[in-house]
């Protein structure tokens, strides 16, 4: 069973990372709202995570077999018919690895590819297990670090065990400070670890986590990790300033200058990711206009469809 399922791993890496690399492109588009960009990271994600894909004439499928001509693109049925091509109805699976000639069940063109996927699997299982334990003990150590923290109002907390204020948990989530900062003006760093809170990026976080020991094997998920993670705090960002306005653009850049980074990938810390980037993006922020809102959600859907969807006919090699 592993190895089936490796091998589905394996098509669902390729078809996430060219997801992944489409994204960082449009990433690079300065005016992109941040506070909905890191929305675009769904995409790929939904890619590592599903083998299969609506049909749609415009697809990631048909752009990745230009770039892997091996590439094998199978109905979700079962195996193919001698015919060239056959529908594949509402939903198709993209056979990227193109060592199998069938992707439900699993049909692998001899015997001697499927031993080295089975060997492959078993690595791979190893491998996500000893990631997902690591993380798992890490996220406990995370938590028991603010379990003595004392209660000062709502659901901030104060402890001499953290160095800067962050928002601690998923389900019933805190906002620690540090004890040296009681008498700070928190204003700032109170609502952007609020911020974080209402739009759940601890959860978001865990989910990127785990992707990112599933899919191990790929270096570019890793990349995409640390992206998506900075993009979650300039999102956040983003989000406090249309909540206090531009003109407090320049005092919120300053609390965070002020604030030391606190690097755990389980927290929303408030000087978290790059500074100079965070830095740059606030005291560069202006108010959406309707007409921008309009033309990113748009592209949002366009996006979305060309690269959530697969051809409807099968290609044989």
């Amino acid at each position: 069973m592993h190895t089936d399922v490796f091998y589905w791993l394996v098509s669902m890496s390729l078809m996430g990372g060219l997801a992944g690399l489409c994204v960082l492109l449009l990433r690079r588009w300065r005016r992109l709202p941040r506070r909905f960009a890191f929305l675009l990271w769904l995409i790929p994600a939904l890619r590592f995570w599903s083998p299969v894909g609506v049909v749609g004439p415009f697809n990631l499928a048909t752009l990745l077999s230009m770039l892997f001509p091996r590439m094998v693109v199978v109905p979700i049925s079962g195996p193919a018919p001698n015919a060239p091509t056959e529908d594949a109805g509402y939903f198709a699976a993209a056979n990227c690895a193109g060592y199998a000639e069938s992707y439900f069940p699993i049909v692998y063109r001899s015997n001697p590819i499927r031993e080295v996927f089975s060997v492959a699997g078993t690595i791979w299982m190893l491998g996500a297990a000893v990631l997902l334990l690591t993380f798992g003990l890490i996220y406990v150590i995370t938590r028991r670090e603010t379990m003595d923290a004392v209660h000062l109002r709502d659901r901030i907390y104060v402890s001499d065990k953290v160095t800067a204020p962050a928002a601690y948990g998923i389900f019933r989530p805190r906002i620690v400070i540090p004890k040296s900062w009681r008498e700070r003006d928190l204003t700032f760093l109170v609502l952007h670890e609020q911020t974080h809170i209402r739009r759940l990026d601890n959860l978001w976080r865990v989910l990127a986590l785990a992707t990112a020991a599933i899919h191990w094997f790929n270096p570019l998920v890793w990349f995409f990790l640390r992206v998506f993670l900075q993009d979650l705090e300039l999102a956040c960002d983003e989000r406090v300033l249309v909540q206090c306005g531009v003109d407090n653009k320049k005092a919120y850049a300053a609390a965070l200058l002020d604030s030391a980074p606190r690097r755990n990938v389980f927290v929303s810390a408030f000087g978290g990711a790059k500074l100079r980037l965070r830095l740059e993006n606030i005291l560069s922020y202006d108010k959406m206009s309707v007409f921008s809102m309009v033309c990113f959600v748009v592209l949002l859907l366009v996006v979305a469809y060309v690269l959530l969807t697969n051809p409807a006919a099968i290609r044989r090699l």
